[in-house]
């Protein structure tokens, strides 16, 4: 009962029982996952009714994602898409500083708004420039490496 009054763990790590917990129930799901179609599970109420529950592919991925985390005993965040960020909580998501990340929207790499004086960042943009700057990343590492390929290096 202790871990149902703990708070989220956004702000602390799993402890061991927690993660014990979650490695159980990620090899469950994970046991019961046929490809491209919805994941069927059954639970034991008290009492002994038993209910199915259907989890379509994505929710079922989802799920198997935050047990991993914290089965590996990490924290994490659940950010809505449509949410704004602060400048600090942006810089935060991207492990860059914040002044960093200023200069980032204000050369109109990544779009925000102003609230009074404060930027406050749409998620939804910080994903989509996260995903655009990882990809150009990953391109530039594979030229690198065809790179080396043709100059013997590997």
């Amino acid at each position: 009962m202790n871990a149902l009054r703990k708070g989220a763990f956004f702000d602390r790590l799993p402890d061991e029982v927690e993660i014990k917990n979650a490695e159980q129930l990620r090899t469950i799901v994970a046991s019961q996952i046929k490809e491209g179609e919805p994941t069927k599970l059954s639970l034991a109420l008290e009492g002994g009714e038993v209910r199915t529950v259907t989890l379509a592919p994505a929710l079922t991925a989802s799920l198997l994602e935050v047990l991993r985390l914290v089965s590996s005993g990490r924290g994490f965040r659940m950010i809505p898409v449509e949410s704004e960020l602060t400048t600090q909580q942006a810089a935060d998501l991207l492990n860059v500083s914040r002044p960093f990340l200023v200069k980032l929207l204000e050369e109109g790499e990544i779009p925000f708004a102003k609230t009074g004086r404060h930027r406050r960042v749409r998620a939804d943009d910080l994903f989509a420039y996260k995903e655009k700057r990882d990809a150009s990343r990953s391109d530039a590492l594979s030229d690198l490496a065809a790179m080396d390929a043709e100059e013997g290096l590997v």
